[in-house]
């Protein structure tokens, strides 16, 4: 299977799926202990939520799942949040705290899966917003999460449902981060916080350089507003994600409409 899957489109938004990929090669899994086997931390059907939202994105998706590594950590091995619990570019533990592995990568076998895996991931991803960029004179790397909404070991309390990350405003344009939020925000019945416990993975602080004219945010779902039950068998609810969908369209549409009068903008 290749890492990454690419769909070409020409609207001036790119959207990133670094986290819905559930692939892992067998002699990696092999290695997984039972916990680590279930694939808890899945951005689950991602992927399937966004799909049709915006004509003519672009889309860039990871195949691979996020323990074989992760396609939105610093490929250094850098924290992108020090002093708290965080999983890492290979995760020793799952976002309990729970260990994941019989038997734990050494650092050589990260290094080849960083080769193997994440490095193909961001070619095709900064291969794609080079394009878009060429085709709009900007790109809008929106990058797309969902994740359980209590995790005491990451956070704690309830997170709330649309959670945007900007990196403290640095990664795009302020009138982007400000109609995201607006939208949100106007979305009844849905909470949303900016740069709260999730400011934006290695993505968006990567790829976000609105001097270049390259624009990145960050989203991140709480998964209770689309899965019936944020447990094993993460099944999709249909009504629940029909419901959601309708928000997500206007936020996509809004930032491929924003996108001609943002260049030359910083």
């Amino acid at each position: 299977m290749t890492p990454v899957e690419i769909s070409r489109g020409d609207s001036p938004v790119v959207l990133g799926l670094p986290h819905t990929g559930t692939h892992v090669p067998r002699e990696i899994e092999a290695r997984l202990n039972a916990r680590g086997r279930g694939l808890d931390d899945t951005d689950w059907h991602i992927h399937r939520l966004y799909d049709g939202l915006l004509p003519g994105a672009t889309t860039v998706r990871a195949t691979f799942h996020r323990y074989v590594i992760d396609a939105n950590r610093d490929p250094s091995g850098q924290s992108l949040y020090p002093g708290q619990n965080t999983t890492g570019l290979v995760p020793l533990t799952d976002f309990d705290g729970q260990e994941i592995w019989d038997s734990p990568p050494s650092e050589d076998e990260v290094e080849a899966r960083r080769e193997a895996f994440h490095a193909p991931y961001h070619a095709a991803l900064e291969a794609e917003l080079a394009r878009v960029r060429d085709l709009h004179g900007i790109a809008i790397l929106y990058d797309c999460h969902s994740i359980r909404s209590h995790i005491p070991f990451l956070f704690d309390g309830t997170l709330p449902d649309f959670n945007i990350g900007t990196n403290l405003g640095t990664t795009c344009a302020p009138r982007i981060e400000s109609a995201v939020q607006r939208l949100c925000e106007a979305a009844e019945g849905y909470s949303t916080v900016t740069n709260g416990r999730f400011k934006g993975g290695w993505t968006t602080r990567h790829y976000g350089r609105p001097s270049d004219g390259l624009h990145a945010i960050q989203m991140e779902l709480a998964q209770s507003t689309y899965l019936t039950e944020e447990a094993a068998p993460w099944t999709y609810d249909e009504d629940k994600a029909a419901r959601l969908r309708r928000h997500l369209k206007p936020i996509l549409t809004t930032l491929a409409d924003m996108a001609p009068d943002l260049k030359g903008t910083s």
